[in-house]
């Protein structure tokens, strides 16, 4: 099992910033592909970026890339999401999610955390 905790979540005004973390415990956090979605109310779950187990290959989507950075640091067992010009409709509930390899499908993720809410007003 791999607990998976969010945290870096609030209230930011567009075009600031935020960065999200995801600390995770259990087993080794190195042997995981990590990423990052979305859910905004009444809508999917959306993909926003994945990296990979040693954190030299990351992938965007569309709506985040040049504006989104993920990273990810093995001997913190943590995953970030630097999240830079914040849109209002970047407003959702985030998770990071773990798996044995990158996807843009949250299906092939495994392990979830409970998210953190990101608000960003206009």
């Amino acid at each position: 099992q791999v607990q998976l905790v969010e945290s870096g979540g609030g209230l930011v005004q567009a075009g600031g910033s935020l960065r999200l973390s995801c600390a995770a415990s259990g087993r080794t956090f190195s042997n995981y592909a990590m990423g990052w979605f979305r859910q905004a109310p009444g809508k999917e779950r959306e993909f926003i970026a994945t990296i990979n187990r040693s954190g030299d290959s990351t992938y965007y989507a569309d709506s985040v890339k040049g504006r989104f950075t993920i990273s990810r640091d093995n001997a913190k067992n943590t995953v970030y999401l630097q999240m830079n010009s914040l849109r209002p409709e970047d407003t959702a509930v985030y998770y990071c999610a773990a798996g044995s390899k990158s996807s843009i499908s949250y299906q092939r993720y495994d392990y979830w955390g409970q998210g953190t809410q990101v608000t960003v007003s206009s």
